[in-house]
Parts: C-alpha cells; structure tokens; sequence
C-alpha cells in the first residue's frame, strides 16, 4: 500500500506540473501589419521582445481564421494557432518560429488557391499570382519589419489552403522549406495537383499532411493517395508526416486540435534535429 500511495504521489505531482507548465506557458504577441494590399496578422514568439535572435517564419493561408474568435469564418470557431504555438514553444516542443496570418482574397479566394483552372466551375488557376504576391511583396516586407531568417521560410493552410501550400511548396521549393498541408482540396480540376508531384524535382520540403475521417470517403482516399506519391518521389518518415484523425471533419475545431503537432513537426528543437 506505501508503494502504491507514493506511485500515485509521484503520477499526480507530475500531472500538477505539467498543468502548472501549461497554465504558466509564456505567451507571444499578435500584431497588424498595415501596409499592405490584405490583412496580415503576424504572431511574435515568446522572448521576441528580448535578445536579437532570428527566427523562421510560417506563412498561413485564411489568417482570418487563425488566431482571433471574432475574426473566423464561424465566429468562436478558430485554430487557436497562437495558443499553440505558446504552449509548444513553452515546453520545448518546438523551436520558436514567427507565424505570418494572410487573410484570403474574398470572392478571389479560389482563383488564387487553385494552380490550375477548371473550366466546368469556370474558375480557378491564378495560384502563380498568389505566389508572387507572397513572395515579391509579403516576404521582403516582413523580413524587412522583423527578425527573421530570410533563407528558412514555410507555409501551410487547410482546404484549398493546404492545395495552394503544396503548390508553393512544389513550385518554389528554394523558397518554401516546410509545407503544413491540412485536409487540401486533391480534387480540384480532376486531381490535378497529382500530376504536378509526380513531375516534382527538386529539394524536398518537410511536409505535414493531414485528413480527418469524417472528411469523406473521397477526401480520404485523395489524401492516402497524395501521401503514396510523395513517397513514391522520394520523401519519408524523416520528412514527411501523415496524419488521420478519426473523429476529424472539415473544420476549423479539426484544424485546432492539429495545430500543435503540426508546429512540432515542421519545427523541431534544433537538439532533436
């Protein structure tokens, strides 16, 4: 019985640590960037304020969604990126990394999200022009306001979010080194984004991929299939991720509870690198 009480001791000392860890988690900042063409949220990683360290950015689709309730699509419904990012970061989990929310383009958010145009929904197809507008106008901005590692750059997004990020990612892999691509829209324009992998050469970026399992029997099986022809092309355990979620819908809730291993694995601790 002793045993048995100082074994329960220890496990409830550790659980009250733990708590204790998360409730004291130090927490970043938001802020605004003003000068530009779109909303942009930038979220700053505990410590930025002190030191003169520099940090990797994640640059995040439908930023609206990311880390303000009153902002998302569904009012109180939103990734909580924030809250997790602080808490890995806190119990280092994850190296602390500067995360950039782009708010889409409202009624042009297919057009841009899309690489390819599908004449039977007669849209879609100007995914280039999105990355040029990231990458000529948004990144040198940010790089210039904040300190960053310009040569250590991700993005990453859910939906037709996640299908822009793989883009960016296949497309300009010497700009884009880590690709969070949650639930992407494989379907769109006949699963088009297929062909743009197999034809894929170049340096491969650290992918997270993820699916829930109550997005559909077909959304299952594109993002089973996604997952086989990236190892097909080469990428492994090492660096690439696949995660399902039973219980996962199409969700900004879904996208939250990834969230943070989602963090985890894109940004390792440089110990566990």
């Amino acid at each position: 019985m002793r045993e048995m009480r100082e074994t329960l001791r220890a496990t409830f000392g550790r659980v009250l640590r733990l708590q204790n860890r998360r409730r004291a988690a130090r927490q970043g900042v938001l802020e605004r960037v003003e000068e530009f063409s779109r909303p942009i949220t930038v979220y700053l990683p505990p410590g930025y304020d002190r030191g003169d360290a520099r940090y990797p950015v994640l640059y995040m689709q439908d930023g609206q969604n990311l880390f303000e309730p009153q902002r998302a699509f569904i009012p109180g419904q939103h990734w909580r990126l924030n809250e997790a990012a602080d808490l890995a970061i806190s119990d280092r989990r994850a190296e602390p990394m500067i995360i950039v929310g782009v708010d889409h383009a409202g009624p042009d958010r297919i057009d841009q999200y899309t690489p390819t145009r599908d004449e039977s929904r007669q849209a879609g197809g100007k995914s280039a022009y999105y990355a040029r507008l990231l990458i000529d106008e948004l990144k040198p901005l940010i790089d210039s306001q904040y300190r960053t590692r310009p040569d250590d750059t991700s993005t990453g997004g859910s939906s037709l979010g996640g299908l822009v990020s793989l883009y960016l990612g296949l497309t300009r892999p010497e700009v884009f080194r880590r690709l969070a691509v949650m639930s992407p829209s494989v379907w769109w324009n006949k699963r088009a984004i297929l062909d743009l992998v197999d034809r894929f050469d170049g340096p491969r970026p650290r992918i997270w991929l993820d699916v829930g399992g109550r997005e559909g029997r077909d959304t299952l099986r594109d993002a089973r299939t996604l997952r086989d022809r990236l190892l097909k092309k080469g990428w492994s355990d090492a660096d690439l991720h696949f995660e399902e979620e039973p219980r996962g819908d199409h969700s900004e809730r879904a996208w939250a509870r990834r969230a943070r291993p989602m963090l985890e694995f894109l940004f390792p601790p440089p110990t566990s690198s």
